[in-house]
Formats: structure tokens, C-alpha cells, sequence
């Protein structure tokens, strides 16, 4: 369960967002300028609502009124960028073991194996990322971001640097992440198609507002 209702002044720009999912895949939709990342920015704790809460699982991570602010290491969730933001100085084994370290996690060798044979990545652990292509670099950030054992996944347009060659290779693995990882996803696009294929419930977001919420029909534009 990810419960949202907070309110975020970003310059001239107003977010305010209220929302409950216990949707496998949380589609956040809108235009570009809409709110999406910063929205999804606000769950990662990288900004503080200025009003408001954020809980996931029941645990609070973010309450004005009570002064929490749970910092983003902390929250257990993960985030993955549009564009992979892999360490070019590190192979793929490398990579995928950052978020583990990281978050001073014990080795495990079976969970490891479980997530590259998923994202069909365990050929590729000797290259380093200049040598991976598009798609294998998202495939990787996946894998690095599950590997940290997350609560919450955040993906943030995680085909909009791809052409769309590698968005039909990489969405097979997006929708078997969804189907068998066992890890909530809060996945942003501005692509409706996308959001259809992957998404289980969608937040449509305009100018910074909440304007429709619910299955993927509210994808579908209404009759004139």
C-alpha cells in the first residue's frame, strides 16, 4: 500500500497530490511539466513536502505535522533513471553489487541469481556499461535497484532515452519484473500505450494535480 497527500512549492510551480494504491505497478501519467518526477522525487525523500504525508506499508515516511522525514537511504526504495546512471569505471558485476553494499546488505548469491536470470543479464557481468547497449543498461540499473531489496521500485521514464527498437526489447522484462519480482512499482511516462502494457493502476497527473486515478481505462480519452 503506498498512500500519498502531500503539497510541494517548487518555485512557481505547485505540486499537490493526494492517492492511495495497492496497485502492482502505480502508473504516474501526465505531459511532460505535469509533476511526475517531482512527485515521484517527494516518495524517494529527496524532497520534503511542504505539507502532508507519505506512508508505504503502513510504515510513515514522511508527516509535516509530526516532523517526520525519513532521509532517502532509509526508505528502503528504489530508484531507477531514465538514463541507467551506471558506474562507467565498474563492470556489470560491479554495478549490480553497489546497491547491496550500499545498504550494508549480507550476500546473496541465490537472490543474485534469481534477479539476472529475470532481466536476462548474466552474460553481460565482465563489460562495463560503455559496452552494453541502451536496453542492457536499463536491464541492469533494474537489477542493481532489486538487489537493494526494496519495498518500493520507482522507475522514472525508464524507456524515454531508448529508441523504439530497445523499448520493444526491454518491456517483456518490465512486465515479467511486475509480474514475479513481488516489488510495487511507481513507474512515470508520459506514454499511454507504455503505461497499458505495465501499469495496474494509473495517477494522471495535470499542472501538478491529481485529475484522475483508477485502472488503466483512464487511459482511454472520453467521447466528445
Amino acid at each position: 500500500m503506498l498512500r500519498v497527500d502531500i503539497a510541494k512549492q517548487l518555485g512557481e510551480f505547485s505540486l499537490s497530490a493526494s492517492f492511495e494504491s495497492e496497485g502492482r505497478v502505480t502508473g504516474l501519467f501526465g505531459a511532460s511539466g505535469a509533476g511526475k518526477t517531482s512527485l515521484i522525487n517527494v516518495i524517494a525523500g529527496l524532497l520534503t513536502p511542504d505539507r502532508g504525508s507519505i506512508a508505504v506499508d503502513g510504515e510513515t515516511l514522511d508527516d509535516t505535522a509530526a516532523g517526520v522525514h525519513v532521509p532517502p537511504h532509509r526508505r528502503r526504495i528504489g530508484y531507477v533513471f531514465q538514463d541507467a546512471r551506471l558506474f562507467p569505471h565498474l563492470d556489470v558485476r560491479q554495478n549490480l553489487d553497489y546497491g547491496r553494499r550500499m545498504n550494508r546488505l549480507a550476500d546473496d548469491p541465490a537472490q543474485r541469481r534469481r534477479v539476472t536470470d529475470l532481466l536476462d543479464i548474466g552474460h553481460l557481468m565482465d563489460r562495463r556499461p560503455g559496452k552494453l547497449s541502451g536496453g542492457e543498461r536499463q536491464r541492469v540499473a533494474l537489477g542493481r535497484a532489486l538487489l537493494s531489496k526494496p519495498r518500493l521500485l520507482l522507475l522514472d521514464e525508464p524507456l524515454g532515452s531508448l529508441d523504439e527498437g530497445r523499448k520493444i526489447e526491454i518491456l517483456p522484462y518490465l512486465v515479467r519484473l511486475r509480474d514475479e519480482a513481488g516489488v510495487p512499482m511507481v513507474y512515470v511516462s508520459h506514454d499511454a500505450a507504455e503505461l497499458r502494457q505495465v501499469a495496474t493502476q494509473i495517477v494522471m497527473l495535470q499542472r501538478g494535480r491529481v485529475t484522475s486515478f483508477g485502472g488503466v481505462k483512464v487511459l482511454t480519452p472520453s467521447p466528445r
